[in-house]
């Protein structure tokens, strides 16, 4: 499956963004990308802090008939995210409940999963951040970039297209995928 792109240069979210395009448009599918986010959504209402040249998208499908948790789903695309940092790192990268990506026991990835309802229709929005070239300092929680674990400089767009192909060869899962 092909996603069509939606690049932008600011955004409030990459998942409210994709949110008016399923309602604004005819679109099954595709991925947001955006250089900045303004109110980045992280889980439980919190906020994701979105550092210029890190990555903020998100992807976004119609579901068929769809038998699957949300925590199932966050575990899945984790795993997905996780393949795609491995290529970069060679370090052991953990899974934090409920949707953050560790290495060194320091945050690295965040993903937000949404389903919502429009037209009797349910779509899956998964908005990833991930911090490629800066990190935020964050009281309590430490974090860390692929740039400074990889000691060298990775660009955001070979990140952005290693996801794209991984979730465009693996959304169509989600319909087979049981509880």
């Amino acid at each position: 499956m092909k996603l069509k792109k939606f690049k932008f240069k600011n955004v409030k979210s990459t998942n409210d963004t994709a949110k008016r395009i399923i309602k604004k448009n005819n679109f099954k599918s595709g991925m947001v990308i955006a250089d900045t986010q303004l109110k980045g959504k992280g889980q439980y209402g919190r906020k994701w802090i979105s550092h210029k040249g890190n990555l903020f998208i998100s992807f976004f499908h119609q579901l068929g008939y769809f038998d699957l948790s949300i925590s199932k789903i966050t575990k899945f695309n984790c795993l997905l995210v996780k393949k795609v940092l491995s290529k970069y790192i060679k370090k052991k990268i953990t899974y934090k409940n409920p949707n953050d990506l560790l290495i060194d026991k320091k945050k690295i990835s965040g993903i937000l999963q949404e389903i919502i309802s429009f037209s009797n229709k349910k779509f899956l929005i998964i908005g990833i951040g991930i911090n490629i070239n800066k990190n935020p300092i964050i009281k309590n929680y430490p974090t860390t970039n692929m740039c400074e674990l990889a000691e060298k400089s990775i660009t955001k767009v070979k990140v952005e297209n290693d996801l794209k192909k991984l979730f465009e060869k693996n959304l169509t899962k989600y319909m087979k995928m049981k509880n």
